[in-house]
């Protein structure tokens, strides 16, 4: 297994002084880790010459209400798989290291969090603002990897980094073979609802494959959260076509666009997007 730093001193002796070839690589985690974090290490590691992984359940990205207390946590796994897939060092801080002051968010995130997840879960994005800061502080990384499944905390993330001099890879999302995208959150689907799951990703291809010149992008979002009615979800948040820079609402079609939606079966919050970057008529 790797060596694990709790406190940002120890990360520093255990980084030592590495050279300059290939920089330092930060895989940011929860832990309860997945084929889609692996993606996300492994990627670190052909590209950097240090790899450190984070694991730390962030409690002020969770609201009032959320799974926090009951979030998946198994770090003998973790760690394990950490080396299996070229971990240099992982980071692990106790809550003390990272809020010394107490559980409170320190930065607000840029406009980009606003609709969509920030909607529905307000200050969730102000929360990972906050603890991206203060692991990029400790970690000091040259880049760090985020996961295309969680498309608007990359894009807020991308925009907190640009004022620090850290690189942001985004990673493709990691898929089961019916679709369902990679989450921890899965494991707390029964089978009826792990079975209904990946209507999610079918809406949203479904949506992509029909967004073209001739089609109206709310109409399409309204096809969209009725078929995952259908299919059996119980509440859709949202369903939705954004550009996919600025994640601004799409009127019409043009280059550049993403489907995004989060959608509820029981008490699991399932979220999933594609892109959707070329007319109906071109679509294979």
């Amino acid at each position: 297994m790797p060596p694990v730093a709790r406190t940002a001193a120890r990360l520093a002796e255990a980084l030592g002084s590495p050279g300059a070839d290939g920089g330092v690589g930060l895989v940011p985690t929860m832990g309860a880790l997945h084929d889609g974090h692996l993606a996300l290490v492994r990627r670190a590691r052909r590209e950097c010459g240090v790899v450190v992984a984070s694991l730390f359940v962030n409690p002020t990205q969770f609201g009032a209400g959320e799974d926090f207390e009951r979030y998946p946590r198994d770090e003998e796994r973790d760690l394990r798989l950490f080396g299996e897939n070229g971990v240099d060092v992982v980071y692990a801080p106790t809550m003390e290291e990272v809020y010394p002051e107490g559980p409170a968010v320190s930065i607000a995130a840029s406009e980009l969090a606003r609709g969509l997840c920030g909607a529905v879960r307000p200050g969730h994005f102000d929360g990972v603002a906050t603890v991206v800061a203060r692991l990029f502080a400790h970690c000091a990384p040259d880049r760090a990897y985020f996961g295309e499944k969680d498309y608007q905390q990359l894009k807020v993330v991308e925009r907190l980094a640009s004022g620090l001099g850290v690189g942001i890879v985004g990673v493709p999302t990691v898929r089961e073979a019916d679709g369902l995208a990679l989450s921890s959150r899965n494991a707390y689907l029964d089978p009826e609802r792990r079975r209904v799951a990946p209507a999610l990703h079918a809406a949203l291809r479904a949506a992509a494959e029909r967004l073209g010149p001739d089609s109206e992008p709310a109409a399409l979002c309204r096809q969209g959260e009725r078929a995952l009615r259908d299919a059996g979800f119980d509440r859709v948040d949202y369903f939705e076509i954004r550009d996919s820079e600025t994640l601004a609402p799409a009127a019409r079609w043009r280059p550049g666009l993403r489907v995004l939606a989060a959608a509820w079966l029981g008490s699991t919050r399932l979220i999933d997007n594609v892109p959707a970057d070329r007319p109906a008529a071109a679509s294979g």
